[in-house]
């Protein structure tokens, strides 16, 4: 078996590759086909923890985790081979088959296309003899002509799978013709010759207003406009960049619970939160200054990348002393992975990972890292939980760790009498008035139990995006450019 490929492309980040690569995934399985997704590289502080074919656990991009979720098909470490974790802005990990792989992060980034497309194109050879079809999702543009020559996501994937490509752009942003003709005109003819049609993403309006301007730009490019997506706003798929809407949430309903999550520069795994969005009666926004954090029942401090780095720029903003004055008057405070290593009273590094530092003493709890990493799917129950998150008692959920430091109970503090409750072995914590927690896990919203405990009800699921956008497929494309 050799499966057949088809490959979403972008004028730009955020044009809408995911999403439609997403839909495209239910479309295929839809049709009887076994599908795979497949993105050669991709820059993401967003990952999933997935089993490799050694049994072990590594990471891939969310990305492609919901896609493989959308295709009916258990997420693999090959569906994404590459990953970069940036750490800073000229920095990043890199993660290959799903592993932190520390020689390949001190390469430039240029130096490392050659040592790693051999690993891309077996990863994506395998996946084509065990599948129909293989849904291949590029990054950014093809047209970085910067990049071109040590390109291994985009042209060169197309390539190697002989793929049909579709070149998708954000037209919401304004000059959409011309960013899908400029990027066209920049290919070199062969590759030009693999763009099956043009998506306009993100339309809001009359389409019958497009005209002429569809036809004209078939004209000079020989490619049609094959699909006119419309804007949506609440699709229910969790965005691949986190913080993918500034406009607060409202799902209609009386508010019952305002949520602030703390939007730092490196935070991660952000798009655990999503199912917060579709409560009714939660209004949920993000927080960049103190002003964010005010009439807020909930702040939330999600993970990081860079947990030190991102503790001090929380200090800048004066975030650290709203926080302490949110705790003090009885608010919730949630510290998910490195949050909770913020919660603590200092992060100790001995080993160069991520950084020294006092934490903002909301637990009594300390962090050393460690210079291997944590990666691993875990259930846990938690144990009799106190205070305002006591409907949490006894709860059973299911998350991933992701994770250099290793956290405990502070000694000297502990000797004072200065205990935390630990709720979960090593993996959760709250203080003693019941209003701050720490847990280690991801993925604490998309569990049903955690939803209900905690609101009394469910957010919507994602199969059920998964359908809806897959029906868009059949409303919005002329479907004849999608059969292999």
């Amino acid at each position: 078996m050799s499966a057949r490929c088809i490959m979403v492309l972008g004028t730009s980040s955020g044009a809408g590759k995911s999403w439609l690569a997403t839909a495209l995934c239910r479309w295929y399985a839809n049709q009887g086909w076994k599908v795979a997704p497949f993105k050669a590289q991709n820059m993401s502080n967003n990952a999933r923890v997935v089993a490799t074919p050694g049994g072990e656990y590594g990471e891939i991009g969310s990305a492609q985790y919901f896609q493989a979720l959308a295709a009916r098909t258990v997420p693999d470490v090959r569906m994404n081979p590459l990953l970069l974790k940036p750490e800073a802005d000229t920095k990043s990990q890199v993660v290959l088959l799903g592993r932190v792989e520390r020689e390949l992060s001190a390469l430039p980034w240029r130096g490392r296309s050659e040592r790693v497309w051999p690993q891309i194109a077996e990863a994506l050879d395998a996946l084509r003899a065990e599948n129909d079809v293989v849904v291949i999702e590029g990054a950014g543009s093809p047209a970085e002509i910067n990049l071109a020559a040590s390109d291994v996501v985009n042209m060169r994937v197309a390539r190697h799978a002989d793929a049909r490509c579709l070149l998708v752009a954000d037209i919401d942003r304004g000059g959409a013709f011309a960013h899908l003709y400029g990027t066209w005109a920049l290919l070199p003819e062969d590759e030009r010759a693999r763009i099956a049609g043009f998506v306009l993403n993100k339309f809001r309006g009359d389409a019958a207003l497009l005209a002429p301007a569809p036809q004209l730009l078939q004209e000079y490019t020989g490619v049609p406009v094959v699909a006119t997506i419309p804007m949506q706003w609440r699709h229910g798929l969790p965005e691949e960049d986190g913080v993918f809407d500034e406009r607060p949430s409202a799902t209609g309903g009386e508010v019952h619970t305002r949520i602030a999550i703390v939007a730092y520069p490196r935070a991660s795994n952000l798009d655990e939160f999503a199912p917060l969005r579709s409560i009714e009666g939660v209004r949920q926004g993000w927080a960049r200054s103190p002003a964010d954090l005010e009439g807020v029942d909930w702040i939330i401090l999600p993970g990081t990348k860079a947990t030190a780095a991102d503790l001090r720029w929380l200090r800048d903003q004066g975030l650290d002393s709203a926080i302490a004055r949110h705790a003090a008057a009885g608010g919730r405070v949630l510290g998910v992975c490195g949050g909770l290593q913020m919660l603590g009273e200092a992060l100790i590094d001995t080993v160069g990972v991520d950084g020294n530092g006092p934490g903002l003493g909301l637990l009594p709890l300390v962090t050393s890292f460690e210079a291997e990493k944590t990666v691993r799917s875990t259930r846990a129950r938690f144990g009799e939980v106190g205070g305002a998150w006591g409907a949490l008692s006894q709860v059973e959920v299911l998350g991933y760790e992701i994770h250099h430091g290793q956290t405990a109970q502070h000694p000297a503090m502990a000797a004072a009498g200065d205990v935390a409750r630990e709720l979960i072995p090593g993996l959760a914590w709250q203080n003693a008035a019941g209003n701050v927690l720490g847990v280690y896990l991801h993925g604490l919203p998309e569990n049903a139990s955690v939803l209900q405990a905690l609101f009394g009800g469910g957010a919507q699921t994602l199969d059920a995006a998964f359908e809806r956008m897959a029906q868009g497929v059949d409303q919005w494309f002329d479907t004849r450019v999608l059969r292999l």
